[in-house]
């Protein structure tokens, strides 16, 4: 028989996984987080994904981690479209609109390392909370009483570890989705994305706003302000049959940046990334006691920022269930519930927020751009339109229909 004391396993130590295990702490749910890096290389991750909508400041700010964020990034009321082509800005967006809405009416720039270096610091303080980093999940197996997670520990030991339920917040190569058989469904697609992060000011420089959508029919860019002092990203979409050291080299990613804005000096690059973009989506989140959240139910192309945004609002979806479960105020039904809910916005929200998104700055037949071009400045330029684009995008809307799911 298993302990009434046994721990929700989460395996990953990502935003979705460490808000599920925040949330879970703060209502007295006994955790143990199982993470591959380790304690020295925790922090060395790829830099990557930085802008939290105003939905999810709502929930940081309810787990007590948004007062934390908050100093460590930028607050970004605005976002913009450009036309690459012509040289000029499309659309400006102000989340001023909605602040009838929301007590954040911005985006907050801040770097996935920092949410997770945060919200590791938070839980270490909980005494109902374990972490076991440098171990790695192999296996699982389950029964109508528990869980056991097999494991091969820091000293390269394999471990079996009991636990209530195992929640998987590993991300796309899920081994607890794969584990559980559960189909991962969608595609890649037929572009890599080359990321330049360099030294320069943009905003002072050009009038660009810490985040733009920016259009061209021969090749798409995104530019995000994403630190203090003057760092940038830039997004550039490439082919998949370019060859990544090519990519990846200094002589190319200085063309690439001189293309996108000449500055008359070489631009001073801080890091370079090489990725593959995909929209697939977990047939189920969840199977007996395997569950799963954000990455590792369902991966987007980034182009919105709404891949490890609705991920936490998973996690705390899913938070609340568990501990209805654990107190015995609900049954495991729920956790169908917490699939139809979070797979309904999977699809129908994230999914079709990222392919509009990659649709708009990409598209190359000329009359269609320009159709897109007025919608959006048609749309930013009439209040209602914008508070109801911005709420969509923001997740808001998404929040709200998954909530009316039974």
């Amino acid at each position: 028989m298993l302990s009434p004391k046994a721990p929700v396993i989460i395996v990953g130590a990502g935003p979705a996984g460490l808000s599920l295990a925040l949330y879970l702490a703060q209502h007295d749910v006994n955790v143990l987080i199982v993470e591959t890096f380790t304690e020295e290389n925790f922090l060395e991750q790829v830099p990557r994904t930085g802008s939290i909508h105003p939905s999810t400041l709502e929930m940081f700010d309810d787990l007590g981690l948004y007062q934390h964020l908050e100093p460590r990034g930028l607050i970004a009321p605005t976002f913009q479209f450009w036309d690459r082509e012509h040289g000029r800005m499309i659309a400006e967006f102000d989340h001023e609109v909605i602040k009838g809405d929301t007590k954040f009416p911005y985006v907050l720039q801040c770097e996935r390392l920092k949410v997770i270096e945060q919200a590791m610091k938070m839980l270490r303080t909980y005494a109902n909370v374990a972490v076991r980093m440098g171990t790695t999940l192999e296996s699982f197996t389950q029964d109508a009483d528990g869980v056991v997670a097999n494991v091969v520990n820091e000293a390269g030991e394999r471990e079996d570890i009991p636990g209530s339920y195992i929640v998987s917040g590993e991300g796309g190569r899920s081994a607890i989705r794969k584990g559980a058989d559960i189909a991962f469904e969608g595609y890649t697609y037929p572009d890599q994305v080359l990321t330049v992060s360099v030294v320069y000011d943009f905003d002072k420089h050009h009038g660009y706003a810490y985040r733009n959508y920016i259009s061209d029919p021969d090749q798409w860019a995104n530019l995000f302000k994403w630190t203090q002092p003057e760092r940038w990203r830039v997004h550039f979409g490439t082919s998949m049959d370019d060859d990544p050291e090519r990519l990846l080299s200094e002589e190319h990613c200085q063309a690439q940046m001189q293309h996108f804005i000449p500055i008359g000096k070489p631009y001073e690059i801080v890091h370079r990334h090489l990725y593959s973009s995909h929209q697939l989506v977990a047939s189920s989140f969840n199977a007996g006691r395997a569950l799963l959240t954000g990455d590792s139910a369902h991966v987007n192309s980034p182009i919105g920022g709404v891949g490890m945004n609705s991920g936490v609002h998973d996690s705390i979806n899913l938070g609340e269930k568990l501990v209805a479960v654990l107190r015995g105020e609900a049954d495991a039904s729920v956790f169908d519930r917490y699939t139809r809910q979070r797979r309904h916005v999977a699809i129908n929200h994230v999914k079709k927020i990222t392919e509009r998104n990659k649709r708009l700055i990409n598209d190359k037949d000329p009359a269609s751009r320009q159709k897109n071009h007025d919608m959006l400045a048609r749309t930013a330029n009439d209040p209602k339109l914008a508070r109801d684009y911005i709420l969509n995008t923001s997740l808001f809307t998404s929040l709200d229909e998954a909530a009316a799911i039974q």
